[in-house]
């Protein structure tokens, strides 16, 4: 039997042609804006479908979302339709781990402010250094250990860091090259105590959302760093602002923000907070570029990922990356 999966958006032809490349010869591939006539489709790639185009195909066994992280919209439409399974792409986890390892970097070298200095030739943070902080040997937290945070946990390793984590299921099989403590989340208080760097890679969830405010940062050691690759709303805005301006926090990478752009027009003048962080120099701001590659490199990457998942489904083996629409990931 064949199966039909549709790309609810329109694809190059040279992208298209690659996917086609890895598929196994009994998928069929359509694309574009709209259903295909009899709507025969079998899995949707799409990140936000409508009611209606789920209820348009009768046999529809799952949807998959072309890129880590659910839309809330997205979630709670798939409630209502639960015979049909909800899985993302991972394809982006190395990019995004490396963008946190380059805020991470850029903070506790105090590159930005050091690179504008200079640039208006002024050489004086030369001899007035401030706090610079090494990494080898300091301990790393990370909250999220799916795909992106065990790439990250491998750069970190790389670099002589202690490295704790965080995730649901603490006892679940790790990879056979990381040395990582991992805890549930209720370990929490304890291990912000002993950390210097704090990496998250969470989704946004009702358990996630606020998870680490005031209370949180409080208990991290005076001059540590904090990077944000998951959700912005994971940290809560105020908190942040209150941290690193006091200096509690010495810098802090952010790559996931509290605002964005809600048109094409806006995108040259959104602030990405209500607090102005931009006025902060111990803060390296990034505009939730953290997954991308290189266009083509970035559709390659996804492309394997969407064959993976694409060829299990034919082959009668279960979808790789369900969602679990309860906890949002």
């Amino acid at each position: 039997m064949t199966l039909h999966a549709h790309l609810l958006f329109d694809v190059a032809a040279e992208h298209l042609a690659d996917l086609r490349r890895r598929l196994d010869p009994d998928i069929a591939i359509t694309t574009g804006k709209d259903l295909p006539e009899g709507s025969g489709v079998h899995i949707l790639v799409v990140g936000r479908p409508r009611r209606e185009q789920l209820a348009a195909c009768p046999d529809l066994r799952a949807v998959i979302v072309p890129w880590a992280g659910i839309p809330p919209e997205t979630r709670a439409l798939l409630a209502d339709f639960p015979h049909i399974s909800l899985h993302n792409l991972h394809h982006n986890a190395i990019a995004t781990a490396e963008t946190a390892m380059a805020l991470l970097l850029a903070a506790a070298k105090y590159v930005l402010p050091l690179d504008a200095a200079l640039r208006r030739h002024d050489w004086t943070p030369r001899y007035e250094l401030p706090d610079i902080l090494t990494l080898q040997g300091r301990t790393a937290l990370i909250l999220g250990f799916g795909a992106i945070g065990q790439h990250l946990a491998r750069l970190c390793q790389a670099f002589g860091m202690q490295i704790l984590a965080i995730r649901r299921r603490p006892d679940a099989p790790l990879p056979a090259d990381l040395r990582v403590a991992v805890h549930p989340p209720a370990a929490l208080p304890d291990l912000l105590a002993g950390s210097d760097v704090l990496l998250i890679a969470l989704p946004e969830t009702e358990e996630t959302r606020g998870w680490i405010g005031a209370d949180e940062l409080a208990r991290m050691p005076r001059g540590s760093l904090l990077v944000n690759v998951g959700r912005g709303p994971v940290v809560d805005e105020q908190a942040l602002f209150a941290a690193l301006q006091s200096g509690h926090l010495a810098g802090a990478g952010i790559d996931v923000w509290y605002a964005y752009p809600a048109s094409k027009e806006e995108r040259s003048h959104t602030p990405p907070s209500a607090y102005p962080f931009h006025e902060l120099a111990n803060v390296v701001l990034s505009p939730h570029r953290g997954g991308a590659a290189g266009t083509e490199e970035t559709e390659r990457q996804r492309n394997a990922e969407l064959a993976r998942l694409l060829n299990a489904a034919a082959r009668g083996q279960p979808l790789p990356n369900q969602v679990d629409l309860k906890r949002g990931y």
